[in-house]
């Protein structure tokens, strides 16, 4: 098992966009193969035809499920039993319903531990919606779908550069009832040990931004910071979480305050995420962090624009797969670490050998 290669679902996202010309280009390198076997949930009618239309000769094996992948293929889930019309650069009932399909068949073999990592192409957050489906996003849905009653946390991730949202994909006028002192405090922890499991940073930094500007200005532009993020902030530090703020959002992220940190944890999605797009554009990566499964996704949507002009970049998706595998790679290693805990050591002093010496801990709980 420990050779296995790691096994990476994905799921084809909306097929009018450009998810399956991000996945073509990244799985068109053979060295890809040698890393992760991708087990792709979407069409080989749809996916022939895009091969086609871009001319990237990629070889795929049809399979059935997880289950009968082939290390060293690319892997495809034939998901949509009714024809799919493709429209490049259209939004379509037709395209979400699929996109939907692919998903639910990719969750279904999780639970059965067909894969490792899934990785989501985009979705077209409109044409998905139906009564299966009433959800902001991929994060809402999975939360809602195999959370188990654990919150889901987004993650934006490009090297030493890490961003988490308070709050997601809520209007600007909902954000500030949703700040909530236990709210704030539940996401620094949550943060905190995504940076230690995820991202096998030991003891990571988080950098706290305000809600209102400069920070509220003493209170002079508002409370919150006085009265729900700052106590937040002291009671997670009393848990344990190395954590500081809070900072108002335009000097931190102007003045490249963002290099000193570990983690930026964000009170809502422009805050957070139009200072990261500006920084990590076309490489960034969407984790969803505190879930069983490890999940990624590119930054991007589904750029109805440029769908079917073989211009995309496949940067952001490939580094998708990258991440999702160093998760899961972390998420193993923390657990090996947990199962075979290092016993407890002192030092006998009462002879001259000064030797290390083993405690005896199998009494303990």
């Amino acid at each position: 098992m420990e050779n296995q290669r790691i096994r990476v679902a994905i799921t084809q996202g909306d097929v009018n966009g450009i998810g399956y010309e991000v996945i073509l280009k990244t799985f068109s390198d053979p060295t890809m193969l040698e890393i992760c076997t991708p087990i792709i949930y979407g069409s080989p009618k749809i996916m022939t035809y895009h091969r086609k239309a871009l001319d990237l000769p990629v070889n795929f094996t049809i399979v059935g499920s997880a289950a009968e992948a082939v290390d060293g293929r690319v892997n495809v889930v034939n998901c949509n039993e009714e024809e799919v019309k493709v429209e490049l650069g259209h939004a379509s009932a037709e395209s979400g319903k699929a996109a939907f399909e692919a998903l639910e068949k990719a969750l279904v073999d999780f639970g059965k531990g067909g894969y490792d990592v899934l990785v989501t192409a985009p979705i077209d957050k409109h044409t998905i919606q139906s009564d299966s489906f009433r959800f902001n996003g991929h994060t809402d849905y999975l939360e809602n779908r195999i959370g188990g009653g654990q919150k889901a946390l987004m993650v934006l991730a490009k090297d030493d550069l890490r961003v988490a949202l308070v709050t997601t994909h809520e209007p600007v006028g909902k954000v500030a009832s949703l700040i909530t002192k236990e709210t704030v405090k539940e996401r620094l922890i949550q943060f905190s040990q995504s940076l230690k499991n995820d991202f096998a940073i030991r003891s990571p930094r988080i950098a706290v931004l305000g809600l209102n500007p400069h920070a509220g200005d003493g209170g002079l532009l508002g409370s919150e910071e006085q009265e729900v993020i700052t106590p937040a902030i002291e009671e997670a530090r009393a848990e344990g979480v190395v954590c500081y703020g809070p900072f108002p959002s335009d000097g931190f992220w102007g003045a490249g305050s963002f290099t000193k940190f570990d983690g930026i944890l964000a009170m809502y999605h422009d805050q957070g995420l139009v200072p990261f797009k500006l920084l990590a554009m076309d490489e960034g990566v969407n984790l969803t962090a505190g879930l069983p499964l490890v999940r990624t996704s590119p930054d991007h949507g589904t750029a109805y624009d440029i769908a079917g002009k073989n211009i995309a970049s496949e940067a952001s998706f490939r580094n998708a797969v990258y991440l999702g595998i160093d998760v899961f790679r972390h998420r193993q290693g923390e657990k090996a670490i947990r199962r075979n805990p290092l016993r407890k050591s002192f030092f006998d002093r009462r002879d001259d050998s000064d030797r290390l010496k083993k405690m005896d801990t199998t009494d303990e709980q």
